[in-house]
């Protein structure tokens, strides 16, 4: 089974989630776009026991973050683990989005990604 091992830039907070993901995604949407100073943000869904943490964190809005140098890390429900593919330690260079999500915001210099599926605002 694979794993992948991720964390903030002080070290402060690391993580580790088995397996592969259940969805992979762009997000550019408002809060995600100011939330990460990006135009979108790179992500993708893990179930929630695959995932655990250690460290201490601090969530606004349901976003969870390292409360020492701010890095954004993830959003954890009861049933799911929404990781920022940006916080792991090594690129995600096997994982392609299968969806982007909010494209009525996306940046028009921005290109949708081929076969990804396309959503005006959240998908359903």
């Amino acid at each position: 089974m694979k794993i992948r091992t991720g964390g903030c830039l002080c070290g402060a907070v690391a993580y580790h989630v088995e397996g592969e993901p259940l969805r992979v995604g762009l997000c550019n949407c408002a809060d995600c776009r100011k939330s990460s100073g990006s135009a979108f943000v790179f992500f993708a869904v893990w179930p929630r026991r695959a995932f655990s943490y250690y460290g201490e964190i601090a969530t606004f809005a349901g976003r969870s973050f390292c409360p020492a140098c701010g890095s954004r890390l993830f959003c954890l429900r009861d049933d799911e683990a929404e990781i920022r593919l940006g916080s792991l330690d090594d690129p995600p260079t096997d994982l392609t989005p299968g969806y982007e999500v909010w494209i009525k915001r996306r940046e028009a210099w921005l290109h949708p990604v081929p076969g990804a599926g396309q959503f005006a605002e959240d998908a359903d």
